[in-house]
């Protein structure tokens, strides 16, 4: 099967420390940790490490960190002809605070402008297509013009653009954040009609399946017709950096590869999960092998 994803790249930079840092302070660390980020970016990372054909499409500057993203995804088995090197733009950084003793994050990034639509048209066939947000004109052309491609947005922010191609996928995978903010209210984990009424409405809107991943509590979508909230894995987290990432991307994997839609959003936890036991987005990226063996080995 054919993969594309689309969307924003960015190189990363994280700084693991036990504790949070205070202003005015030097620190010094034993280690960083540098590699490519971004959500489609990670997801396209993770699909071509899991072995499937897959095409990243994205912009990057014409610039060290540009070469770098290139470079990783050339190494993994990435197809980058649609990964475009642009002049005169910036490659995209952030620069990542991971507080070990607790698994949070603080994440400063730079960013140039956004470009809806790359210079360059997709013209090569998806089976699969991973989208979240970003190059919001080409996303839209890939996926009118592979209909029954099995589609997923990773919806990271409530804007214009994923409302657009939101109403084209067929899954619709989102954060609790987006589910509130779209929906207007708070989730109340005490109070399940809190989290069904979020579902309903983005529902309603986008007619699709709906998932909304609950962090620590899981994942929220509907099965045969009734509301499932599927737990996810309990870990020790050290860095969360990229675990959103992770999930979709895996997700994407099973989805596409005929699990049940239980199974794919069970298989894609256990994956983000083991991913925040580890330091740097796409270092924390397990084996397959290692996802399909956790259940037997807990």
């Amino acid at each position: 099967m054919k993969v594309i994803c689309v969307g924003h790249s960015t190189f990363d930079t994280t700084l693991p420390m036990d504790e949070y840092p205070t202003e005015n302070i030097k620190y010094r660390i034993p280690k960083c940790i540098e590699c490519g980020g971004g959500p489609a970016s990670n997801g396209a990372y993770l699909l071509a490490k899991w072995g499937m054909d897959t095409t990243i499409a994205s912009v990057v500057g014409n610039d060290y960190y540009g070469d770098r993203i290139v470079n990783d995804f050339k190494t993994i088995g990435a197809d980058t002809t649609y990964l475009e090197k642009m002049e005169n733009h910036f490659t995209s950084s952030s620069y990542i605070i991971a507080n070990t003793s607790n698994g949070s994050r603080t994440i400063i990034s730079a960013k140039d402008k956004t470009i809806d639509k790359l210079s360059q048209p997709i013209t090569t066939k998806a089976d699969v297509i991973l989208v979240d947000g970003e190059h919001a004109q080409t996303a839209i052309e890939v996926l009118k013009a592979n209909p029954n491609a099995i589609s997923v947005l990773d919806a990271g922010r409530v804007n214009d653009n994923t409302k657009a191609i939101g109403k084209l996928v067929k899954y619709f995978v989102c954060s609790k954040d987006y589910a509130e903010e779209f929906a207007q209210t708070k989730i109340d984990y005490n109070n399940p009609s809190t989290i069904i009424y979020c579902y309903e409405k983005l529902k309603e809107y986008f007619q699709t399946n709906i998932i909304i991943t609950l962090e620590v509590k899981g994942s929220f979508t509907m099965i045969d017709g009734k509301y499932e909230q599927i737990p996810s894995i309990t870990v020790k987290a050290i860095d969360s950096t990229g675990a959103g990432d992770i999930f979709h991307g895996a997700f994407t994997y099973f989805i596409s590869n005929n699990y049940s839609l239980k199974d794919a959003i069970h298989y894609a936890s256990i994956t983000a999960g083991i991913s925040v036991t580890r330091v740097g987005s796409r270092f924390s990226i397990p084996e397959l092998k290692e996802v399909l063996e956790y259940d037997n080995i807990i």
